[in-house]
């Protein structure tokens, strides 16, 4: 079996003499030709882990290795990993075609070979007839575009992206996350691309880190990720609206399994009901897109809607029983109004369980 093209293992990196673990034990494998987005809130670690595998900093614990051999000894320079940053860092100054031209003329490099790379990367960012505009004059998605091809002139191992479109506007961050998928699939590149912003790390990255304090909660494809994820926590930070999560026990009814919280009780289905002991505490995650609402009837969970909230085609609706809320996603032409009784009506095929101690994802 051949190495991973990126591997981090155990990777520690502290602040303060110890006193500020910002990346706490991080374990990650990357295979040749995959993205994989660091997604996280501010401060949760992304940016410096990204930071340790160009050799930017240090690490204080733990190994990088890439195509199976430790890089941790090498200058940044020497580690074959291109980066970018979020502010571009373009020449202003300079014309498209210098600022492409940079890295290979800081190395030496012969004349008609950098003519050469840099026609290829103009030509495969579709930035050839700016080669000659200087960059000041250039819009915020070809700056970027110049910035990712400054870098792939190099021939990079592994691609690094640090919040590369939090600058642009909506249009040009669509526009410039396809350009972006494109690239990958054309040149079979290796991507690490950190964002804080769930939409890029969706559409762009083969799978997607969730990190949190350092550590990486979860690690999985987008789909799943979302539909089956890791932890509490990583369930609560997808979505929006993100996963409910209800805090309850395991119970039986009238021969039943059934989730069960003060005087809330959801029927659960044989596969649940197996993974979890009655009377344990569990953490119940119902997805607000698979809940509809519906006239009361004998037997159903009443509540009443509390709140809609309008947000294009859908509403997020606010279901309100036995003193817990639940967001409700309805589309917008058929919401309900504000102080409705209505039944909640449940997929128990989308339940997600977990430890009520851990937080992680119970076995189905």
């Amino acid at each position: 079996m051949s190495a991973p093209k990126l591997e981090l293992v155990d990777l520690r990196k502290d602040f303060d003499n110890g006193a500020v673990p910002a990346v706490d034990g991080v374990d990650l494998r990357v295979e040749e030709g995959e993205t994989v987005a660091l997604l996280g809130a501010s401060g949760c670690g992304k940016s410096t882990t990204l930071n340790m595998i160009a050799g930017l900093e240090q690490a204080t614990a733990g190994d990088i290795l890439i195509d199976g051999r430790s890089v941790l000894g090498l200058p940044a320079g020497r580690r074959d990993v291109g980066l970018v940053f979020q502010d571009y860092a373009v020449f202003t100054h300079m014309t498209v075609r210098q600022n492409l031209a940079f890295g290979l003329a800081v190395r030496g490099a012969d004349k008609r070979a950098i003519a050469k790379a840099v026609e290829e990367v103009a030509d495969l960012l579709r930035i050839r007839d700016r080669l000659d505009v200087r960059a000041r004059n250039l819009g915020g998605s070809e700056l970027q575009r110049v910035a990712v091809g400054r870098t792939l002139v190099t021939r990079p191992s592994i691609l690094l992206l640090d919040e590369p479109l939090s600058n642009l506007e909506a249009a040009d961050r669509i526009a410039t996350r396809r350009e972006l998928r494109r690239l990958q699939k054309e040149v079979g590149l290796t991507i690490i691309y950190v964002t804080h912003d769930q939409v890029e790390a969706l559409s762009l990255a083969d799978r997607i880190a969730v990190m949190n304090a350092g550590k990486i909660q979860d690690v999985q494809s987008g789909s799943l990720i979302c539909e089956q994820p890791g932890t509490t926590f990583v369930a609560g930070f997808l979505g929006s609206p993100p996963m409910n999560l209800l805090r309850g026990r395991v119970a039986r009814r009238e021969g039943a399994i059934v989730f069960e919280r003060g005087g809330m009780a959801i029927p659960m289905p044989d596969f649940n009901g197996a993974s979890a002991k009655v009377g344990e505490i569990v953490v119940l995650g119902l997805r607000p897109d698979r809940l509809r609402l519906d006239a009361p009837s004998d037997g159903a969970l009443i509540g009443t809607v509390t709140l809609v909230e309008l947000l294009g085609p859908e509403a997020v609706v606010t279901f309100e029983s036995h003193s817990v809320q639940l967001k409700v996603v309805t589309p917008a032409a058929s919401r309900p109004e504000i102080g409705l009784e209505a039944a909640l009506v449940t997929d128990p095929s989308s339940f997600v369980l977990f430890d009520g101690g851990t937080g992680r994802r119970m076995a189905s």
